[in-house]
Protein backbone atom coordinates (compact mmCIF):
# COMPACT_ATOMS: atom_id res chain seq x y z
CA UNK A 1 0.00 0.00 0.00
CA UNK A 2 0.74 3.89 -1.01
CA UNK A 3 2.20 5.57 2.23
CA UNK A 4 0.83 9.56 3.33
CA UNK A 5 3.71 11.45 4.37
CA UNK A 6 4.18 15.22 5.19
CA UNK A 7 7.02 17.80 4.51
CA UNK A 8 8.49 18.19 8.65
CA UNK A 9 8.93 21.91 7.81
CA UNK A 10 5.04 22.61 8.10
CA UNK A 11 5.42 22.10 11.79
CA UNK A 12 7.81 24.83 12.97
CA UNK A 13 8.62 23.54 16.84
CA UNK A 14 11.69 21.84 18.29
CA UNK A 15 13.10 18.36 17.09
CA UNK A 16 11.08 16.17 19.61
CA UNK A 17 7.76 18.17 19.07
CA UNK A 18 7.67 18.22 15.39
CA UNK A 19 7.62 14.56 15.50
CA UNK A 20 5.19 14.29 18.22
CA UNK A 21 3.00 16.24 16.49
CA UNK A 22 3.36 14.66 12.96
CA UNK A 23 2.81 10.98 14.41
CA UNK A 24 -0.32 12.10 16.24
CA UNK A 25 -2.15 13.07 12.89
CA UNK A 26 -1.20 9.07 11.75
CA UNK A 27 1.77 9.58 9.43
CA UNK A 28 4.47 6.74 9.12
CA UNK A 29 6.90 8.62 7.19
CA UNK A 30 8.25 12.42 6.43
CA UNK A 31 10.37 14.45 4.09
CA UNK A 32 12.85 15.90 5.98
CA UNK A 33 13.46 20.12 6.18
CA UNK A 34 16.67 20.92 8.10
CA UNK A 35 14.68 23.31 10.09
CA UNK A 36 14.24 23.00 13.68
CA UNK A 37 14.11 25.53 16.28
CA UNK A 38 15.99 23.89 18.82
CA UNK A 39 19.23 22.39 16.35
CA UNK A 40 21.13 24.48 13.87
CA UNK A 41 21.37 22.51 10.46
CA UNK A 42 22.20 25.18 8.17
CA UNK A 43 25.23 25.41 5.60
CA UNK A 44 28.80 24.14 7.89
CA UNK A 45 26.46 23.18 10.83
CA UNK A 46 25.74 19.87 9.79
CA UNK A 47 27.61 17.20 11.89
CA UNK A 48 27.11 13.25 11.92
CA UNK A 49 25.64 13.22 15.45
CA UNK A 50 23.07 15.99 14.70
CA UNK A 51 22.25 14.25 11.81
CA UNK A 52 21.95 11.12 13.73
CA UNK A 53 19.39 12.78 16.48
CA UNK A 54 17.83 13.94 13.96
CA UNK A 55 17.09 10.46 12.25
CA UNK A 56 17.01 8.42 15.75
CA UNK A 57 14.09 11.37 17.13
CA UNK A 58 11.82 10.43 14.01
CA UNK A 59 12.60 6.40 13.95
CA UNK A 60 11.33 6.46 18.03
CA UNK A 61 8.20 8.65 16.70
CA UNK A 62 7.48 5.63 13.81
CA UNK A 63 8.55 8.21 11.64
CA UNK A 64 11.08 6.74 9.24
CA UNK A 65 12.72 9.41 7.16
CA UNK A 66 11.43 8.89 3.51
CA UNK A 67 13.53 11.50 1.85
CA UNK A 68 15.62 14.96 2.38
CA UNK A 69 14.80 18.63 1.02
CA UNK A 70 17.81 20.54 -0.44
CA UNK A 71 15.66 22.98 -2.29
CA UNK A 72 17.43 25.53 -3.52
CA UNK A 73 18.54 27.61 -7.22
CA UNK A 74 21.08 25.27 -8.63
CA UNK A 75 21.91 27.27 -10.89
CA UNK A 76 22.00 30.62 -9.57
CA UNK A 77 23.39 33.30 -12.38
CA UNK A 78 25.32 34.84 -9.48
CA UNK A 79 28.92 32.62 -9.36
CA UNK A 80 29.38 32.81 -6.23
CA UNK A 81 25.92 32.53 -5.12
CA UNK A 82 25.69 29.19 -6.99
CA UNK A 83 28.94 28.11 -5.41
CA UNK A 84 27.17 28.65 -1.53
CA UNK A 85 23.63 27.09 -2.65
CA UNK A 86 25.34 24.02 -4.18
CA UNK A 87 27.92 23.83 -1.60
CA UNK A 88 24.80 23.21 1.36
CA UNK A 89 23.40 20.63 -1.34
CA UNK A 90 26.57 18.62 -1.34
CA UNK A 91 26.76 18.72 2.69
CA UNK A 92 23.28 17.58 2.74
CA UNK A 93 23.90 15.31 0.09
CA UNK A 94 26.97 13.77 1.80
CA UNK A 95 25.24 13.77 5.22
CA UNK A 96 21.69 11.79 3.60
CA UNK A 97 22.45 8.38 4.92
CA UNK A 98 23.07 9.85 8.25
CA UNK A 99 19.79 11.37 8.48
CA UNK A 100 18.45 8.31 7.29
CA UNK A 101 17.65 8.41 3.76
CA UNK A 102 19.63 8.37 0.25
CA UNK A 103 17.20 10.76 -1.37
CA UNK A 104 17.84 14.61 -1.17
CA UNK A 105 15.68 16.89 -3.36
CA UNK A 106 16.08 20.22 -4.94
CA UNK A 107 14.56 22.06 -8.21
CA UNK A 108 16.91 22.52 -11.24
CA UNK A 109 16.88 26.12 -11.18
CA UNK A 110 16.76 29.21 -12.75
CA UNK A 111 18.67 31.97 -14.29
CA UNK A 112 16.41 34.24 -12.44
CA UNK A 113 17.63 36.09 -9.61
CA UNK A 114 14.97 37.79 -8.23
CA UNK A 115 12.68 34.02 -7.37
CA UNK A 116 13.75 30.59 -7.52
CA UNK A 117 10.14 30.17 -9.57
CA UNK A 118 9.70 33.03 -11.79
CA UNK A 119 10.70 32.16 -15.32
CA UNK A 120 14.13 33.41 -17.12
CA UNK A 121 15.13 33.43 -20.93
CA UNK A 122 17.85 32.00 -20.82
CA UNK A 123 16.13 28.68 -19.16
CA UNK A 124 14.93 27.41 -21.86
CA UNK A 125 18.08 27.81 -24.46
CA UNK A 126 20.74 25.24 -25.60
CA UNK A 127 23.13 26.94 -23.52
CA UNK A 128 21.00 27.24 -20.29
CA UNK A 129 20.35 23.37 -20.30
CA UNK A 130 24.08 22.54 -20.54
CA UNK A 131 24.98 24.24 -17.85
CA UNK A 132 22.26 22.75 -15.73
CA UNK A 133 23.59 19.39 -17.03
CA UNK A 134 26.70 19.42 -16.16
CA UNK A 135 25.41 20.65 -12.55
CA UNK A 136 23.41 17.59 -11.92
CA UNK A 137 25.29 15.50 -12.92
CA UNK A 138 27.87 16.75 -10.90
CA UNK A 139 25.40 16.53 -8.29
CA UNK A 140 24.47 12.70 -9.13
CA UNK A 141 28.36 11.66 -8.94
CA UNK A 142 28.21 13.77 -5.45
CA UNK A 143 25.27 11.89 -4.19
CA UNK A 144 27.17 7.97 -5.89
CA UNK A 145 30.30 8.84 -4.11
CA UNK A 146 27.81 8.94 -0.54
CA UNK A 147 25.65 6.23 -1.15
CA UNK A 148 22.88 8.66 -1.71
CA UNK A 149 20.48 9.96 -4.88
CA UNK A 150 20.27 13.31 -6.25
CA UNK A 151 16.53 13.63 -7.00
CA UNK A 152 15.19 15.76 -9.55
CA UNK A 153 11.94 17.55 -9.35
CA UNK A 154 10.97 19.48 -12.33
CA UNK A 155 8.74 22.99 -12.45
CA UNK A 156 7.73 24.79 -14.90
CA UNK A 157 9.13 27.75 -14.83
CA UNK A 158 12.70 26.18 -14.32
CA UNK A 159 15.24 24.74 -16.81
CA UNK A 160 13.58 21.41 -16.54
CA UNK A 161 9.90 21.73 -16.79
CA UNK A 162 8.63 19.77 -19.49
CA UNK A 163 7.93 16.51 -19.63
CA UNK A 164 10.25 16.48 -22.94
CA UNK A 165 13.10 18.25 -20.93
CA UNK A 166 12.68 16.18 -18.16
CA UNK A 167 13.19 13.08 -20.19
CA UNK A 168 16.01 14.66 -22.25
CA UNK A 169 17.70 15.41 -18.69
CA UNK A 170 17.63 11.73 -17.65
CA UNK A 171 18.62 10.77 -21.10
CA UNK A 172 21.97 13.02 -21.22
CA UNK A 173 22.78 11.79 -17.37
CA UNK A 174 22.46 8.18 -17.30
CA UNK A 175 23.41 8.16 -14.01
CA UNK A 176 22.61 5.50 -10.94
CA UNK A 177 23.57 9.15 -8.73
CA UNK A 178 20.19 10.32 -10.02
CA UNK A 179 16.84 9.60 -9.54
CA UNK A 180 12.87 11.64 -10.24
CA UNK A 181 10.60 13.21 -7.63
CA UNK A 182 7.28 12.85 -9.47
CA UNK A 183 4.74 15.96 -8.99
CA UNK A 184 2.60 15.91 -11.70
CA UNK A 185 1.38 19.25 -11.05
CA UNK A 186 4.71 20.78 -11.52
CA UNK A 187 4.11 19.94 -15.72
CA UNK A 188 0.63 22.06 -15.71
CA UNK A 189 0.87 25.36 -17.59
CA UNK A 190 -2.06 27.34 -19.10
CA UNK A 191 -1.29 25.45 -22.72
CA UNK A 192 -2.10 22.28 -21.03
CA UNK A 193 -3.94 22.04 -18.19
CA UNK A 194 -7.20 21.42 -19.85
CA UNK A 195 -5.18 18.33 -21.22
CA UNK A 196 -4.48 17.03 -17.83
CA UNK A 197 -5.10 12.77 -18.67
CA UNK A 198 -2.77 13.47 -21.59
CA UNK A 199 0.09 14.78 -19.70
CA UNK A 200 -0.09 12.44 -16.84
CA UNK A 201 -0.19 9.62 -19.20
CA UNK A 202 2.94 11.04 -20.91
CA UNK A 203 4.88 11.78 -17.46
CA UNK A 204 3.92 7.92 -16.64
CA UNK A 205 4.77 6.42 -20.09
CA UNK A 206 8.00 7.91 -20.42
CA UNK A 207 9.38 8.72 -16.65
CA UNK A 208 8.07 5.79 -14.62
CA UNK A 209 11.08 3.83 -14.11
CA UNK A 210 13.20 7.34 -13.09
CA UNK A 211 10.62 7.74 -10.05
CA UNK A 212 11.72 7.30 -6.45
CA UNK A 213 9.37 9.45 -4.30
CA UNK A 214 6.04 11.33 -4.86
CA UNK A 215 4.49 14.37 -3.70
CA UNK A 216 0.81 15.66 -3.61
CA UNK A 217 -0.28 18.94 -3.87
CA UNK A 218 -2.87 20.25 -6.56
CA UNK A 219 -3.33 22.55 -9.46
CA UNK A 220 -5.47 25.16 -10.95
CA UNK A 221 -5.60 28.42 -12.71
CA UNK A 222 -5.31 31.44 -10.79
CA UNK A 223 -7.83 33.43 -11.54
CA UNK A 224 -7.13 37.20 -11.85
CA UNK A 225 -3.89 37.25 -9.72
CA UNK A 226 -0.73 36.32 -11.58
CA UNK A 227 1.47 37.65 -8.94
CA UNK A 228 4.07 35.04 -7.08
CA UNK A 229 1.75 33.38 -4.38
CA UNK A 230 2.93 32.63 -0.75
CA UNK A 231 1.15 31.58 2.32
CA UNK A 232 2.00 32.04 6.10
CA UNK A 233 2.80 29.09 7.57
CA UNK A 234 3.54 30.16 11.03
CA UNK A 235 6.83 30.64 10.45
CA UNK A 236 8.56 33.96 9.50
CA UNK A 237 12.45 31.41 9.04
CA UNK A 238 10.87 29.00 6.75
CA UNK A 239 12.36 28.06 3.82
CA UNK A 240 10.41 29.74 0.36
CA UNK A 241 9.82 26.41 -1.16
CA UNK A 242 7.01 25.97 1.94
CA UNK A 243 5.08 29.16 1.57
CA UNK A 244 5.27 29.15 -2.44
CA UNK A 245 2.01 28.89 -3.95
CA UNK A 246 2.25 29.66 -7.35
CA UNK A 247 2.93 32.35 -10.03
CA UNK A 248 1.41 33.48 -13.34
CA UNK A 249 -1.47 31.28 -14.77
CA UNK A 250 -0.83 28.16 -11.98
CA UNK A 251 -1.76 28.40 -8.56
CA UNK A 252 -0.63 25.35 -6.55
CA UNK A 253 -2.33 24.70 -3.81
CA UNK A 254 -2.59 21.46 -0.98
CA UNK A 255 -4.36 18.28 -2.28
CA UNK A 256 -7.87 18.22 -2.76
CA UNK A 257 -8.27 22.20 -3.40
CA UNK A 258 -7.52 21.84 -7.23
CA UNK A 259 -8.18 20.24 -10.68
CA UNK A 260 -5.57 17.17 -10.85
CA UNK A 261 -7.20 14.12 -11.77
CA UNK A 262 -6.28 12.47 -8.17
CA UNK A 263 -7.68 8.94 -9.48
CA UNK A 264 -5.54 8.56 -12.72
CA UNK A 265 -2.08 9.87 -10.75
CA UNK A 266 -2.29 7.58 -8.35
CA UNK A 267 -3.19 4.53 -10.44
CA UNK A 268 -0.63 4.98 -12.74
CA UNK A 269 1.91 5.61 -9.63
CA UNK A 270 1.25 2.91 -8.36
CA UNK A 271 1.83 0.34 -11.24
CA UNK A 272 5.56 0.36 -10.72
CA UNK A 273 5.51 1.76 -7.28
CA UNK A 274 2.73 0.19 -5.42
CA UNK A 275 4.55 1.31 -1.86
CA UNK A 276 5.66 4.84 -2.52
CA UNK A 277 5.76 7.48 0.28
CA UNK A 278 3.70 10.26 -1.22
CA UNK A 279 4.11 13.58 0.64
CA UNK A 280 1.43 16.21 1.62
CA UNK A 281 2.73 19.65 0.67
CA UNK A 282 1.56 23.35 0.29
CA UNK A 283 -0.58 24.00 3.41
CA UNK A 284 -0.62 24.87 6.41
CA UNK A 285 -0.40 23.01 9.90
CA UNK A 286 -4.14 23.11 10.48
CA UNK A 287 -5.44 22.03 7.13
CA UNK A 288 -2.91 19.04 7.54
CA UNK A 289 -5.82 16.85 8.61
CA UNK A 290 -8.18 17.38 5.52
CA UNK A 291 -5.51 16.89 3.08
CA UNK A 292 -4.45 13.56 4.92
CA UNK A 293 -8.30 12.45 4.82
CA UNK A 294 -8.32 13.10 1.41
CA UNK A 295 -5.32 11.08 0.47
CA UNK A 296 -6.12 8.79 2.55
CA UNK A 297 -9.26 8.27 0.86
CA UNK A 298 -8.58 8.28 -2.53
CA UNK A 299 -5.65 5.70 -1.67
CA UNK A 300 -9.04 3.80 -0.26
CA UNK A 301 -10.96 4.44 -3.20
CA UNK A 302 -8.39 3.32 -5.77
CA UNK A 303 -7.60 0.20 -3.94
CA UNK A 304 -3.83 1.39 -3.00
Amino acid sequence: MMQAGIFTGYFPYELDEAARRIRALGFNTVQLDLHFRDIDLTAGQITRDKARTVRDTFRDHNLPVCCISGYTNIIHPDKAEREKRVGYLKEIIRNAREFGSPYVISETGTYNTESDWVHHPRNKTEEGFEECRKVISDLAQTAYDHGAVFLLETYVNNVVGSVEETVRMFAQVDHPGLGLLMDPTNYFEAHNIDRMDQVLNQVFDTLTDKIRIAHAKDVKRSGSDKSEKHADIGDQDAHEGLTFRGVGEIELPAPGLGSLNYDLYLKRLSEKHPNIPVIIEHLTEDDVPRAKTFLDGKFRANGL
